[in-house]
Parts: structure tokens; C-alpha cells; sequence
């Protein structure tokens, strides 16, 4: 199932995408938090969606937000965890993480839930006071049952979907703090969507591709395969400490080809247009203003 969050004639709504159509199951009231509760209700909260949806609005009709559009908690994020851009970050210089280019462990911060913003939703440059913005296309991984102590072997069975998300980093704010909160944390900096896609739909996510795009010109391109920690080692580092809760979001972490990896770097302005596509999932463009 692809789920959505939407508005449609001034009210927020959530469903599922059904061909060129949305079908309505929640409405009014409560419909923002409609697909992050589903997260913790598994395939019977899916069934009841598939069995007993509304009415039906062709998807030209709505404007989609993120498909959780506030997050019950931060959103747990994955630094240098490709390979190659483990190299271009370590060399870029705005890298505090330590002497090593690839790190031995899996690097972890997180990104505020008031930065999180829908597809087609504006990216405010503006609050980077450093105009240092730079784009990072990565998948996103919702936990369905939540739990602690997940060991790897079992990891898939706590996944719920999965969506596109964009890191959108002041670099400097990065670089002045020595760690990563304040520089990735600004409102609007987190587009997420354009919708969730139910772990049944994914066959490999490991054969997934992810690719972004700036103003037409492709930037960044890799398999979900090249990640350094994969999803099973990611669920197990995080959940060893703490409870994974339903509907929490992991960023795996972004391919080669950032802003900073160019010299010198093409940091994103006003008027530029972030798209991100990753296989299966669809497509998130944003503008910068």
C-alpha cells in the first residue's frame, strides 16, 4: 500500500493511493496522525484501510503533506554511511566526527519533527544565516512494531514501510557546533514523501536505487546495497539502548555527490529544485526559496 497524508477542500485527510485516485479513510480530526497510528496496528490496521475505505479523489485533486507529518519523536539519522561519501565528507572539511573516514560504528544523530515538510513544499534557506544549504537524498525506514533489543536476524519483522527523505544540512551550522542537531534541525529542512510504501511492496530494499536530482542535473546515484551499516544492523544498534516505537523514522544516510563534495561547493539558493527518487517509492521535489 502507498499511504498518504493530504488536504483536500480545506480539510486534512489520509488514505491510500489507488491508481490515479486517493481513497479517503480517515478525515477531520486526527487524520494527521492517522498513518502513524496505523504503524502500530500491522497487517490487520492494513486490512481494515483495503476493506473499509470512502470515497475517492483523483490524486490530481489533493496536496499530499509528508505522509507522517509530525513524528511522535525525532527522526533518527545515519551519518557517513556510504562508503563513498564517508570519503568526500572526511575530505571535505566540514568533518568533526574523528580521524577515520569510515566509521567503525554506526554515526547517530537526529533531525527535529518540526522540520519535516511535505512534497512540493518550500525548503526556507533563509533560516541558515550562513546560506550554507546542502541537499542529501536518503531512504527512510518506519518502524512498524516497536521493541528493544531487536537483534539483525529479526529486524525486518519491525519494519512497517518505508519513504524518501531529504537531509537538508546548513553545513556551516554543522561544522560551527561539532555536531550535527542545530545544522540539520531547522524548520523545513526534512522533506519527506510523497508517500509511505508498506514493507509487503518491497521485495529487496537492498536493490533499491536512489537518486538525486538539482535543477535537472543528477548529483547523487547508488544502491541501497552500498550502505556501510545495513537496515538490520541499524535497528539492532539503536534498539540495543532503547525502545523503537511504532511509527519512528530511521534515515539510513546519503550517497556520494553533496554540495560539499564539489570544488568549490555548490551550496543550494533560492530558486533551485531538490528531486529525489528512489526505486518503487516515487519521487520528492522540493523548492528552495
Amino acid at each position: 500500500m502507498k499511504l498518504v497524508t493530504f488536504e483536500t477542500g480545506g480539510k486534512t485527510c489520509a488514505g491510500y493511493l489507488d491508481g490515479e485516485e486517493v481513497v479517503v479513510c480517515a478525515e477531520g480530526i486526527g487524520a494527521d496522525q492517522a498513518v502513524l497510528g496505523l504503524a502500530s496496528q500491522g497487517a490487520a490496521g492494513l486490512r481494515d484501510w483495503a476493506m473499509g475505505g470512502g470515497r475517492r479523489i483523483a490524486s490530481s485533486e489533493v496536496r499530499l503533506r509528508a505522509p507522517i507529518p509530525e513524528p511522535r519523536r525525532d527522526i533518527f539519522c545515519v551519518g557517513k554511511n556510504y562508503y563513498a561519501h564517508a570519503a568526500e565528507f572526511h575530505g571535505s572539511g566540514f568533518d568533526s566526527t574523528g580521524k577515520a573516514a569510515v566509521p567503525e560504528v554506526p554515526i547517530i544523530f537526529t533531525k527535529a519533527t518540526t522540520s519535516v515538510v511535505g512534497p512540493g513544499d518550500a525548503v526556507d534557506s533563509s533560516l541558515d544565516p550562513t546560506a550554507s544549504v546542502d541537499y542529501e537524498g536518503e531512504l527512510g525506514v518506519v518502524i512498524g512494531k516497536g521493541g528493544r533489543g531487536i537483534a539483525a536476524a529479526d529486524a525486518f519483522d519491525h519494519v512497517f514501510g518505508y519513504v524518501i527523505l531529504n537531509d537538508v544540512t546548513s553545513r556551516e551550522l554543522q561544522r560551527r557546533h561539532n555536531q550535527w542537531i542545530i545544522g540539520k534541525g531547522i524548520d523545513t529542512f526534512c522533506p519527506m514523501g510523497p508517500w509511505l510504501v508498506t514493507a509487503d511492496e518491497v521485495a529487496d530494499v537492498r536493490a533499491m536505487t536512489l537518486e538525486t536530482r538539482v535543477n535537472g542535473q543528477t548529483r547523487q546515484k547508488a544502491s541501497v546495497a552500498d550502505l556501510i551499516f545495513d537496515i538490520p544492523t541499524l535497528i539492532e544498534t539503536l534498539s540495543a539502548t532503547m525502545t523503537l516505537l511504532p511509527g519512528d523514522i530511521i534515515a539510513t544516510g546519503t550517497p556520494e555527490g553533496v554540495g560539499i563534495g564539489f570544488t568549490p561547493p555548490r551550496f543550494l539558493a533560492a530558486g533551485d529544485r531538490m528531486v529525489v527518487t528512489i526505486t518503487g517509492l516515487g519521487e520528492l521535489e522540493n523548492p528552495v526559496i
